[in-house]
């Protein structure tokens, strides 16, 4: 058995917007960042989470996903600011992403605005494509990220709009259980649900009596199961059944 440690960031990002044609992330830029730690494919409860100044207008159609405002965002440090923060964070992780190509994206494309010669987030993180392995374990289905929360029963009722870390630590329930493994419950949550199933009064059903015919052995059939029991024990030396049965 190894004892390697494994190091997982789930990450997401929300944005300006997308262009429709050409790059998607040109001219456009991350305005959150969320993302949450496993290790050994237990949440840590470490997490990174920043929102950020992009120094341009957000697009109509991406304020409508996240509902992140202009006005919100005027104080907020650029991405300059918190890009060796942010770096160290992830650095040598692996990088777990719901359709990863986007955000890994808008990230390099930050990284290279910053003029400082740092190489690509591929170059020093595994990057995994949540989005991928999924439609490898539901082919044909709808594998966004409400459709695998309502496929593993995870409760994302508090999505209304897109948010990088709260769409970060559902994606990471997603993921453990996509992979096989399980997220960790709360011993608060399991007292409840033990305090709800004590509650539920037992319901027994009445079911109508049948009378079933009972057939007994006939003579016959009682002296061949005897022959066959004396040919077990003369063999063997000792027969199981009578012994049970006398």
């Amino acid at each position: 058995m190894s004892n390697d440690i494994t190091r997982q960031i789930i990450l997401d990002t929300e944005t300006t917007g997308i262009n429709r044609l050409g790059i998607h992330y040109e001219k456009h830029r991350i305005i959150e960042i969320g993302a949450v730690e496993i290790v050994n494919r237990r949440l840590t409860g470490s997490q990174f989470h920043i929102y950020l100044k992009p120094n341009r207008l957000i697009d109509l159609e991406a304020f409508n996903v996240h509902g992140i405002s202009d006005e919100f965002l005027a104080d907020k440090p650029v991405f300059a600011d918190v890009a060796d923060e942010f770096l160290d964070f992830i650095r040598g992780s692996e990088l777990v992403i719901h359709n990863a190509p986007f955000d890994i994206g808008f990230i390099d494309y930050e990284l290279g605005m910053l003029g400082r010669g740092i190489a690509k987030i591929n170059t020093f993180c595994l990057v995994t494509d949540s989005l991928q392995l999924a439609r490898k374990i539901f082919p044909g289905k709808r594998n966004n990220l409400d459709a695998l929360c309502d496929r593993y029963l995870i409760n994302n009722s508090q999505r209304k709009l897109h948010s990088a870390l709260y769409d970060a630590k559902i994606l990471a329930d997603v993921f453990l259980l996509m992979t096989g493994g399980q997220t960790l419950i709360p011993f608060d949550m399991v007292a409840q649900e033990q305090h709800e199933i004590n509650s539920i009064s037992i319901q027994r059903m009445n079911r109508a009596k049948t009378s079933l015919k009972v057939i007994y052995a006939s003579n016959e059939e009682v002296l061949a199961h005897n022959q066959q029991l004396d040919l077990v024990q003369k063999k063997s030396g000792s027969c199981l059944w009578r012994r049970i049965n006398s």
